[in-house]
C-alpha cells in the first residue's frame, strides 16, 4: 500500500501545477453556480422585472451550461485547446461578474448569464477531462478534490453577497418606503423558472432602485481573478501562448504517443509532464454520436455510457431539485417550520456537501470508485424512506437534509472514475456523464417543481424517494455492463506481481 501511496504522490508533484489549475478553474464553476438565487430578487429590482421574468435568467444560465458541457469536448484535441478554452471560460466568468451590476434591461441580463453558462459548462468538461487524462486509474481522489472546490465556491459565493442583499423592497414607489416582511421567505422560495405560488406578492417594479448588490459582484469578480492569471501561467510554462511562438508540438500525434510509452524513465525527462497525454478517444457529444465511432463495439460499452449518465441524470437531479425546493417544502404544512429556520436548510445541504467531499478525498484512496457509488446511492434511497416515514418531524428534516448533502456529494466524481476505469479510458464518458449530470439537474428541478405546484408539498420526498430507487436501478444496471464488458488485452497482459509503473509523463508502462 505503501508502493501505491509513493507512486501517486510523485505523479502529483509532476503534475502539480496542471492540477492545482483545474482544481482552481473548478473553484470558478462554483462561485458562479451559486450566487445567482440569493441575488435574484435584488437583480430583479436592478432590471425592473417581475418575479416571473427574472427567473427566466436562471434558466438561461442551466440551459447554455448543458450546451457547453456538450460542446467543451470540442476543445480537448490538443492540450493548447483545452488550457485556451479554460482561460477564455474562467476570464468570462470574471468579466461576466463585473458587468452584471450594469445590465439594467432583463433581456441582456439573461444574455449575459448565458455567456457564463457557456464558460461553465466547458470547465466542467475540460476539468473533469484533463484530470482523467493525466491521472486515469488513479484519477478518483483527483477528481474529488476537484468536485470540493466547486462546492468550496459554491458556500463562498452568497456569503460574499448576503450582506449587500436588501432586506426591504430594493424598488421605492414614488420615491416612499415600501418594507415587505415577506422578502426573505420570496427569495429563497425562488427557483429555476418556478415562482410557484409567489405570483400574489405585489412587488413594485416602477420607482427608485436602491439596491447595493453591485459592490458583492465586483468583490467575486476580484476574487475569480486569479483563476485565469493560473491558467495563463501554465499555458506560458508549456509555451502554448499564441503570441509566443515555440519551435515544437505541444501535443504529440497520438502514433508518436504510442512509441512515446516505450521510452524508459532516464528518457523522460526532457519533456514537460502536462504536454504528452494520451489521445484516449474523448471527444464532444457531437461527435461521439457519429456512427463511424460505433463500428466493432460491444453492447456493453453503449450500457456503460448510457446508465453512468442516466445514473447521474438522477443523482444530479436530485441535488438539484432538494436544493431548490427544500425551503418551500419546510415552510409548508405539515412541518411549518418559520421562514428564517428553514432558510437554515439549503445551506445545511450544500455545507454538507463540501463537507462530504472534503471527507472523500482521503477515503478514495482507500476504496474503489463502485464501492463508494454503491454506498452513495444506497444512503440516497435510505434516507428519503426516512424521510418520508418521518415526514412530520422537523428535527428529522434537518438531520436528513444533512445526511443528503453527504451521500450526495461525492457522487459525480465516483461515477466517472468508475465508468473511465471500465471503459479503459476510451469512448466519450466525460462528455456524456457530464451532459446527462446536467440534464438530470435542469429537468428534474422543473419537472418536480410542476408536480409540488399540481399536487402539494408532500409529493416532494415522493418524487426524490423515486429518482432514488431510479438510480439505485441504474447503478446495477452499470454494474451488469461492467461483468459483460471485455477487458482490454493491455489490462489482461498486466499480471498481479507486474504492476504497473508511472512514467514521466504520468502514463502507464510496463
Amino acid at each position: 500500500m505503501w508502493r501505491w501511496d509513493a507512486r501517486v504522490t510523485n505523479l502529483f508533484k509532476r503534475n502539480l501545477q496542471p492540477t492545482l489549475t483545474y482544481w482552481s478553474v473548478f473553484f470558478s464553476f462554483g462561485l458562479c453556480i451559486a450566487f445567482l438565487g440569493p441575488t435574484l430578487l435584488d437583480l430583479r429590482c436592478q432590471t425592473q422585472s417581475s418575479l416571473s421574468q427574472i427567473t427566466w435568467v436562471f434558466f438561461s444560465q442551466q440551459f447554455c451550461l448543458l450546451i457547453g458541457s456538450c460542446l467543451g469536448g470540442v476543445f480537448k484535441r490538443t492540450l493548447a485547446q483545452s488550457l485556451l478554452a479554460l482561460f477564455a471560460s474562467s476570464l468570462a466568468i470574471s468579466v461576466v461578474f463585473a458587468i452584471i451590476p450594469v445590465c439594467h434591461n432583463v433581456v441582456v441580463l439573461a444574455v449575459v448569464m448565458a455567456v457564463a453558462g457557456l464558460a461553465m459548462g466547458c470547465i466542467d468538461t475540460l476539468s473533469n477531462m484533463q484530470l482523467v487524462k493525466i491521472y486515469q486509474k488513479d484519477s478518483a481522489v483527483f477528481l474529488q478534490a476537484l468536485h470540493f472546490f466547486v462546492g468550496f465556491g459554491a458556500l463562498l459565493s452568497p456569503l460574499i453577497a448576503d450582506p449587500f442583499l436588501s432586506d426591504t423592497n430594493c424598488i421605492l414607489p414614488n420615491g416612499t418606503a415600501s418594507v415587505s416582511s415577506n422578502l426573505p421567505h420570496i427569495r429563497k422560495s425562488l427557483v429555476p423558472h418556478h415562482p410557484g405560488n409567489l405570483t400574489h406578492y405585489d412587488l413594485p417594479i416602477k420607482g427608485l432602485v436602491v439596491t447595493r448588490v453591485s459592490y458583492a459582484f465586483w468583490i467575486i469578480a476580484l476574487i475569480n481573478l486569479p483563476v485565469p492569471i493560473a491558467v495563463f501561467f501554465l499555458l506560458y510554462k508549456e509555451r502554448l501562448v499564441p503570441c509566443c511562438p515555440t519551435g515544437s508540438p505541444p501535443l504529440l500525434p497520438a502514433d508518436e504517443l504510442a512509441m512515446e510509452t516505450r521510452i524508459t524513465d532516464k528518457d523522460d525527462s526532457s519533456t514537460s509532464s502536462s504536454k504528452i497525454q494520451v489521445e484516449m478517444g474523448h471527444d464532444d457529444l457531437f461527435g461521439c454520436c457519429q456512427s463511424k465511432n460505433f463500428r466493432g463495439l460491444p453492447c456493453s460499452y453503449f450500457g456503460v455510457h448510457i446508465t453512468g449518465a442516466l445514473l447521474l441524470f438522477m443523482t444530479d437531479g436530485i441535488l438539484g431539485e432538494y436544493s431548490g425546493f427544500v425551503y418551500s417544502y419546510a415552510v409548508e404544512e405539515p412541518l411549518s417550520v418559520g421562514h428564517k429556520r428553514a432558510g437554515y436548510l439549503p445551506s445545511l445541504f450544500w455545507g454538507f456537501i463540501t463537507l462530504g467531499r472534503l471527507i472523500s478525498i482521503p477515503v478514495s484512496y482507500r476504496m474503489k470508485p463502485a464501492t463508494m457509488v454503491f454506498i452513495n446511492v444506497v444512503g440516497v434511497l435510505i434516507t428519503f424512506f426516512l424521510l418520508l416515514i418521518f415526514s412530520t418531524s422537523v428535527v428529522f428534516l434537518f438531520v436528513g437534509t444533512a445526511s443528503l448533502g453527504l451521500f450526495l456529494s461525492s457522487t459525480f466524481p465516483s461515477v466517472l472514475a468508475y465508468t473511465e476505469d471500465i471503459l479503459q479510458y476510451k469512448g466519450c464518458a466525460t462528455t456524456v456523464l457530464v451532459t446527462g449530470a446536467g440534464i438530470g439537474e435542469m429537468v428534474l428541478q422543473l419537472l418536480v417543481g410542476s408536480i409540488i405546484h399540481d399536487q402539494g408539498s408532500y409529493s416532494f420526498l415522493v418524487c426524490g424517494t423515486i429518482f432514488g430507487a431510479f438510480a439505485f436501478t441504474f447503478y446495477v444496471f452499470l454494474l451488469f455492463f461492467h461483468r459483460i464488458h471485455p477487458q482490454s488485452q493491455s489490462d489482461m497482459d498486466i499480471s498481479p506481481d507486474k504492476q504497473p509503473t508511472i512514467g514521466e509523463h504520468g502514463l502507464y508502462q510496463s
